[in-house]
C-alpha cells in the first residue's frame, strides 16, 4: 500500500532571530502550524509575539532563521505570502465614520473583487452584524469592532490569518463574541495563528499552544499535552488536575527553576 502523504504545515518557521541593537528578542523560534488549525503562541507582555507575527507577515525583517507561509519563503516569495494571509493587529483597524457594511464594501472594492455588496452582505450576516450593517462603526461595541476587523480581514478567502491579541482591551462579553468568531474561521478550514497574554484564552481557543519565553519557545503541544508536564496536586484526599496557568507559572519560574530549554512534545 502507499504510505499516506502528510499534508506540510500552513506555517513553518525556524530558527527565527531578531534583535533591536543589544536587545534579544527572538533567540531560536521553532513551530510549525497545521492547516485549518487555530495555534496559540503564549506569552508575557513584550515576550516577542508580535515580532514573530510582523516577520511571518513580512512587516519586519528577520535577522536569522527560515520561515515559509502557505508553502511560500519569507522574505524571498513576500508578495506571494501577501496574497495568502490576513493581519489583524492589537486595534481594529475600521473606519469609524463608515458603516459596518461601507467598510466591508470598501476592501473588497480595494482587492478587486466581483459583486463588492454580496460579499459586504454575506459577512455580516456570517458575524451576526446584519442589524448593525447601516449603522457607523462609531456606534459599534468593542466587541462588534473587532468581529468586524475580522470579518474585513476574511475578504479574499486568506488561507491563513494571524490574530495579534484580538481580544486585548475587551469586556468579558466582547471576548466570548471574538472566541466564537476565532472558532468559526477554524471550522470553515482557515488557519489561525493567535498570540495572546490570556491563559483562558490559548485553553479555550488553541488546538495546539507554544509558549514564547525570553525568546524561545520553551514548550510546544497540545492542551492536554501542556499539563501533563505537571504532576496531580493532592488537596485534602482529592487529585487537583493542573490547569495551563499551573504550568505556564511552572515553566516561566525565575532562576531559581531555570525553565528555559525548549520543550517540543509530541
Amino acid at each position: 500500500m502507499p504510505t499516506p502523504t502528510i499534508a506540510a504545515p500552513a506555517i513553518s518557521v525556524r530558527g527565527l532571530a531578531k534583535s533591536y541593537k543589544k536587545l534579544e528578542v527572538l533567540r531560536g523560534v521553532d513551530f510549525d502550524v497545521a492547516r485549518g488549525s487555530i495555534f496559540a503562541l503564549l506569552g508575557s507582555n513584550g515576550a516577542g509575539k508580535t515580532t514573530v507575527v510582523n516577520i511571518l507577515s513580512t512587516l519586519l525583517a528577520a535577522d536569522g532563521g527560515t520561515v515559509s507561509v502557505n508553502g511560500f519563503q519569507v522574505p524571498a516569495q513576500a508578495a506571494r505570502v501577501r496574497e495568502s494571509i490576513s493581519l489583524t493587529g492589537q486595534f481594529a483597524a475600521v473606519d469609524e465614520v463608515l458603516t459596518g457594511r461601507e467598510n466591508l464594501v470598501l476592501v473588497a472594492r480595494l482587492r478587486h473583487l466581483a459583486d463588492p455588496g454580496g460579499i459586504a452582505d454575506g459577512l455580516l450576516a456570517r458575524f451576526s452584524l446584519t442589524d448593525a450593517g447601516s449603522r457607523k462603526v462609531a456606534t459599534y461595541s468593542g466587541g462588534m469592532r473587532r468581529r468586524l476587523d475580522i470579518a474585513m480581514s476574511l475578504i479574499g478567502h486568506p488561507p491563513v490569518i494571524f490574530l495579534d491579541e484580538p481580544t486585548s482591551g475587551l469586556d468579558p462579553e466582547a471576548r466570548l463574541e471574538v472566541w466564537a468568531a476565532v472558532r468559526e474561521l477554524a471550522g470553515r478550514g482557515t488557519t489561525v495563528l493567535l498570540t495572546t497574554q490570556y491563559l483562558d484564552e490559548a485553553e479555550q481557543l488553541a488546538d495546539r499552544i507554544a509558549i514564547l519565553h525570553e525568546g524561545r519557545i520553551i514548550v510546544n503541544g497540545t492542551l492536554d499535552e501542556l499539563k501533563r508536564l505537571l504532576p496531580p496536586a493532592k488537596v485534602e484526599y482529592i487529585e487537583k488536575q493542573p490547569t495551563l496557568e499551573d504550568v505556564f507559572l511552572a515553566l516561566t519560574a525565575d532562576p531559581a527553576g531555570h525553565h528555559s530549554s525548549p520543550k517540543e512534545l509530541p
